[in-house]
């Protein structure tokens, strides 16, 4: 009996499928059997190899449950053969690419030491990893695969967030205001739904050579009037919400070590001289000093936006408590009207008043110049908390990816000055390594929609000065511990029972339905199948065994690892800063994800803290990507995400002695 062209399809890409499912089985074993000397703690079976195999599994799970439907529904009146076909085909490219991804950690974990994450001596094997990274197919994970991994609540967020890029990446460069380009985009859109192969190519296309004023430009429109107006109806109202510039003047601070002598803080004077410092007050209630004179003159806006003239509010008295926010977007995007949603939350639920500093940006702004605001912010506000409605008598930073990198530098740095330092820090998903070395969390950078490594090392580069331009800028319980196991187990069924699948598909006499002429998606499945064996000189730097080689792009990327010795400087990478700088650090609260690129900056920055002896806390959530903050009133694990942050917040408040709550050193 003939097959069709569609059971052809389905059974070509179920024996690729076998094939991979029987050359990763010993890999995950290698992998579960030593995955647990990476952890943080026992309590936290969290790592970059854990995290592959995570993945590996949801990508299983997805591929069995998609084989079940179509083996039990092929001679259904209304199965969609093209259609399944095609899904079956992105989630077998998917394998394909994780299987790679796999075989690169077996070797980092073969030429790293024992116990760690980075290969920081090895430099030749970062860059080797990197050049595998821009030459390896990754547009089936932006299309019909896009956020398989992450909880499926926020899967259509992820394929919104793509769509919008590539149909804004049409519209980049025409003479429209933000809103104009948005509304364009919005009108070109519809090809990218209909047709995911053709948004995860243009996808990949625009990540794989990125244009940072393109990234900037996009994210920026989440601040435009018409965006933050919907995002503040869904948010808390507040009391107080309120910019304000604080001059370049210099600050008295007293001595920790002698409150009776004073230190001079110099304000921000990297790259272009002294300038103002921008900041946002959000305070859920009024409180004494926040309506005064003296405040309302810092204002940005005129008439300043507090609402001090309702009958109704009543003033409550300073707070003894004083939070101070550093929002992230690489160093390169966003500003505090970004993290507005969350902030107001936290202002109501902690209850207290909030300062997030609007840093300048890179490339405009380069290091030093972040870290020099983000300090004087901090100083300003311990001198000036009065206006604030606190009595600072417990200080906490808080902030998110670059802006976790900043609350700990902020902090060195106050140590360093020598004057007091915060009661405590809590940072999410920080950027401490601000490097290209490899890791195995970072070789989720292949397949992360929001943290391409495209993107990770412009940011870097923007960062570190690669990009400086000379002018002044405008104003539950832990799968992981499980998942060996569970994906060893799925992978033997898996290949046991593809078997039945194909003699279902072989078997079928529906050829009424068959396509006669193969799809564009499978067409351009094919092209790139072509081309995987093209990609100049890369098998001189990675050996796949057994002849295997991932799939290649059809868009060539050049990344440039920067080598430019400033991502080592301690105040920049923090995980490379001597122990004497960090000794004496306050207690560190970090909250990460478990499907995050920088998963292994923050458990390997965890280890070192409580090797030293520093108090340090790590929770690792489940199923959620980097940036979660941003993305609190999209789903119930956001949410609950936003409310642990809170939670590590209300630690450090509450804490009574920081010193007594040091953990004890392990035994070497």
């Amino acid at each position: 009996m003939r097959s069709t062209p569609v059971a052809e399809r389905l059974v070509t890409c179920i024996k690729r499928i076998q094939e991979h499912g029987r050359a990763l089985e010993p890999v995950v074993s290698s992998f579960t059997a030593v995955y647990h000397h990476y952890d943080f703690d026992d309590q936290t079976p969290a790592n970059g190899y854990r995290t592959l195999v995570k993945i590996l599994l949801s990508c299983l799970l997805h591929i069995i449950h998609k084989g079940q439907y179509i083996a039990s529904s092929y001679s259904s009146a209304f199965f969609r053969g093209d259609h399944n076909a095609s899904e079956m085909e992105a989630y077998c490219s998917a394998l394909c690419q994780l299987r790679a991804l796999l075989h690169l950690a077996q070797q980092l974990i073969n030429n790293n030491e024992y116990g760690q994450l980075y290969s920081l001596q090895d430099g030749d094997l970062s860059r080797s990893f990197v050049r595998e990274y821009s030459s390896m197919h990754k547009a089936c994970f932006y299309g019909r695969c896009l956020g398989f991994q992450f909880s499926p609540s926020l899967r259509p967020f992820l394929q919104t967030i793509i769509i919008s890029m590539v149909s804004y990446g049409e519209s980049y460069g025409k003479q429209k205001s933000g809103l104009g380009l948005a509304a364009l985009s919005l009108l070109t859109s519809g090809k990218y739904v209909i047709d995911p192969e053709h948004r995860g190519a243009e996808f990949e296309r625009i990540t794989q050579n990125l244009d940072l004023h393109f990234w900037k430009s996009f994210w920026n429109i989440t601040e435009s009037g018409l965006m933050r107006g919907f995002s503040r109806i869904a948010s808390n109202q507040v009391q107080m919400n309120f910019t304000l510039t604080v001059p370049p003047d210099p600050l008295k601070l007293p001595l920790a070590s002698d409150p009776s002598l004073s230190v001079t803080v110099s304000p921000p004077i990297a790259h272009w001289g002294p300038g103002p410092v921008h900041m946002r007050l959000i305070s859920y209630e009024l409180r004494e000093g926040q309506d005064s004179e003296e405040l309302l003159s810092f204002s940005r806006n005129d008439p300043p936006s507090v609402s001090t003239h309702l009958p109704w509010v009543q003033k409550q008295p300073r707070s003894s408590r004083l939070l101070i926010h550093f929002h992230g977007g690489g160093f390169v995007a966003q500003t505090s009207k970004s993290h507005e949603n969350y902030l107001r939350t936290w202002s109501k639920e902690l209850g207290v008043p909030i300062l997030s500093v609007d840093y300048s940006l890179s490339p405009e702004a380069p290091f030093p110049r972040a870290l020099e605001e983000c300090f004087y912010a901090y100083c300003w506000a311990l001198n000036n908390c009065h206006l604030l409605g606190s009595t600072a008598e417990k200080v906490c930073l808080a902030g998110d990816s670059a802006g976790g990198n900043l609350c700990i530098t902020v902090s060195m740095k106050a140590m360093t000055t020598g004057i007091r330092v915060p009661d405590g820090i809590m940072g999410a998903y920080p950027a401490t390594l601000l490097t290209t070395d490899a890791s195995p969390s970072r070789l989720l950078t292949l397949i992360d929609p929001l943290l391409p490594l495209s993107v990770l090392v412009k940011c870097i580069n923007a960062y570190a000065g690669m990009e400086y331009q000379t002018m002044q800028p405008a104003e539950g319980n832990n799968s992981l511990s499980a998942m060996g196991r569970d994906t060893a187990v799925l992978l033997s069924d898996l290949t046991q029972g593809a078997s039945n699948w194909i003699q279902s598909f072989l078997g079928s006499t529906q050829t009424s339905r068959s396509t006669h002429s193969p799809s564009s998606s499978h067409r351009r499945l094919e092209k790139i199948k072509t081309t995987s064996h093209s990609a100049p000189n890369l098998r001189d730097h990675i050996f796949y065994p057994g002849g295997f080689q991932p799939m290649r792009s059809e868009c060539q990327a050049h990344v440039h690892p920067t080598s430019c010795p400033v991502i080592r400087n301690p105040f920049v990478s923090p995980l490379l800063a001597p122990s004497n700088m960090l000794k004496g650090l306050p207690p560190v609260h970090i909250v990460a994800s478990a499907l995050d690129a920088l998963l292994d900056d923050s458990v390997m920055f965890a280890k070192k803290l409580r090797n030293m002896g520093q108090p340090v806390t790590l929770t690792v959530m489940e199923d959620l990507p980097h940036g979660f903050l941003s993305l609190s009133q999209l789903s119930k694990e956001t949410e609950v995400a936003s409310e642990i942050c809170m939670a590590r917040i209300r630690d450090v408040f509450q804490q009574e002695n920081p010193a007594a709550s040091l953990p004890e050193r392990p035994n070497d």
